[in-house]
């Protein structure tokens, strides 16, 4: 069996957010294969409006296959299927990247208000003295120029479907779970992120820098810090993890 220097290589499975596509992770997919790695990425039906989270999550798991060491790694609306693909494939760790993070019955659509979002965007929003039409600031204000230029024109529709859809499972799949919270994110400010993962998930984030989009701005940093967490769920441990989830949130 190949290794790595993270021991056994592990296989990302890499889920993009609303509007967008697999194309997000092209950095950091490369970075992950270059250290040994497999990767999987997946292009959801985002513009289907027949399709929501259990399609998504079908999409995933169809990827996947027989594949096993299946590291699960979410981002933006992404935390709203990853859940779904751990309670159906064999995931040993997930990984939330700036992720949405939902409750029991919670639709994506009643997520923005039942987390305090709209205040929180408000008052981040007069801190930059942000332009209402400026996406730049609110998205990829880490990116170079070119790189931010191509992330925006590469915005895909999204249908309503999956914002309409209950979040069905009754409690946090039992699988280790991290949060990576991008530090210069303006979309999802991180006072408010970090208050939404104490709260739903009773951890404390990790930090990496970065806008809304890290993976496209920091990928090695993104890399780096994904295998320490591989590294560390291969080691054996007496006593269970403080962030393996057993009880509904």
């Amino acid at each position: 069996m190949n290794r790595t220097r993270s021991g056994v290589p592990a296989t990302y499975v890499l889920i993009h957010g609303a509007a967008a596509d697999s194309w997000c992770w092209h950095l950091l997919a490369a970075e992950l294969r270059d250290r040994g790695h497999d990767v999987v990425t997946v292009d959801l039906p985002c513009a289907d409006e027949s399709a929501g989270l259990p399609e998504y999550a079908d999409a995933v798991v169809e990827a996947v296959g027989a594949r096993t060491n299946l590291v699960v790694v979410a981002h933006s609306l992404g935390g709203f299927t990853a859940p779904l693909v751990c309670d159906r494939a064999p995931v040993r760790l997930l990984v939330m990247l700036q992720a949405m993070v939902p409750l029991p019955g919670e639709t994506p659509g009643q997520w923005w208000a039942a987390t305090g979002y709209d205040q929180a965007r408000s008052e981040q929003d007069r801190r930059d003295g942000r332009a209402e039409d400026d996406l730049v600031t609110l998205f990829v204000r880490d990116l170079p120029p070119e790189l931010a230029a191509e992330a925006l024109s590469r915005q895909k529709a999204q249908a309503s479907t999956p914002f309409t859809q209950p979040w069905p499972l009754p409690a946090w799949p039992d699988v280790p779970t991290k949060f990576l919270l991008s530090s210069g994110d303006r979309f999802f400010p991180a006072d408010f992120m970090r208050r939404v993962v104490r709260e739903r998930l009773h951890i404390t984030p990790d930090e990496v820098p970065g806008d809304h989009l890290p993976m496209l701005g920091h990928p090695t940093e993104l890399a780096d810090r994904l295998e320490e967490y591989w590294t560390q769920q291969q080691q054996p441990s007496e006593s269970p993890s403080p962030q393996r989830h057993q009880a509904p949130l």
